[in-house]
């Protein structure tokens, strides 16, 4: 298969040719030899049936159909050197179509809710947000970058913390009133224990206690949902007890409408991540909006654990 680059190289140097009067500039110009200029001008010629240049041993002009090929070489080449400016100027500048995943609590709760302030600071970019729980493969489904809420084994890809967030159990005073409070971890197995569908450990929730003794309890409940923001709806419903990430119920606990409970536990840690693919340069547009992410988690109050940290609490 012939390379598209070999097919377009001759046009390029012909208008070079046109364009200086000369073989030798020309080659002189393009970093070539003479006689390689002068061959693709012959073989253009040969694959065009025409002759493009009146050659005399003290002129070179181009013919009717020289001048006029050589104008939409020109052309060409002024679209190309555009092309570049402004992939150059991209590099530079955050702009352009960011399409990124999130996972849906988070994004409704915590990313949604800064995109305006976002998009008022960097009015060129074209943000397409696209909410999943589910883990999606950056390159294969065309996302420049997305933000997981996990452990990061994949070497394939770079990431920056944004934030951390504890896990939490909890209900409304009203269910814990009508059925009791857990005091320890099996206490759990008498009450209904809404589950989150991707939690990793399914219905056995892993709690860590008091002088670091782990506990492993089978949880039942009859309700089961992919959101975290169904089981909250469910949860101020009085419909039973759930885990939650601090940063979907944080205000709730703030406000008095949710309870903790077993807050002598504790259950793992989250990390939240903004992610990219590896052997990709990280953009403006990208790095515009991990830098805008990690600047308003740090001052979140409450839920963001590194936050926390980097205050003194």
């Amino acid at each position: 298969m012939t390379n598209p680059m070999e097919q377009v190289a001759p046009y390029f140097t012909f208008a070079e040719v046109v364009r200086t009067g000369s073989f030798t500039v020309a080659a002189r110009s393009l970093g070539l030899s003479k006689a390689t200029v002068s061959k693709q001008v012959m073989a253009l010629e040969e694959a065009l049936g025409v002759r493009l240049l009146q050659r005399t041993t003290r002129k070179l002009s181009p013919t009717a159909e020289g001048r006029a090929l050589a104008a939409r070489c020109q052309r060409m080449t002024q679209e190309l050197e555009a092309a570049k400016a402004e992939v150059l100027l991209l590099r530079r500048k955050p702009r352009g179509p960011l399409r990124v995943s999130i996972p849906m609590s988070f994004g409704l709760l915590r990313v949604l809710p800064a995109m305006p302030e976002f998009l008022e600071r960097y009015p060129e970019i074209e943000l397409d947000i696209q909410l999943d729980d589910r883990v999606v493969d950056l390159v294969e489904q065309g996302f420049d970058a997305c933000i997981r809420i996990a452990q990061l084994p994949d070497s394939s890809l770079l990431a920056r913390k944004l934030a951390s967030s504890r896990r939490v159990i909890c209900a409304t005073p009203a269910y814990l009133h009508r059925h009791g409070t857990p005091h320890r971890p099996e206490d759990l197995r008498q009450h209904r224990c809404l589950q989150y569908t991707y939690l990793a450990s399914g219905a056995a929730w892993r709690l860590r206690g008091p002088g670091d003794v782990e506990s492993l309890v089978e949880t039942t409940g009859t309700l089961k949902a992919n959101s975290s923001l169904a089981l909250k709806t469910a949860v101020l419903g009085h419909a039973g007890i759930a885990q939650f990430p601090l940063f979907a119920v944080w205000e709730e606990l703030r406000d008095g409408q949710l309870v903790e409970v077993l807050d002598d536990y504790t259950l793992p840690e989250l990390s939240i991540w903004a992610v990219h693919a590896q052997g990709r340069t990280v953009t403006p547009k990208v790095g515009a909006w991990m830098d805008f992410l990690a600047r308003r988690f740090a001052d979140e109050p409450g839920w963001n654990l590194g936050a926390q940290a980097k205050r003194g609490a």
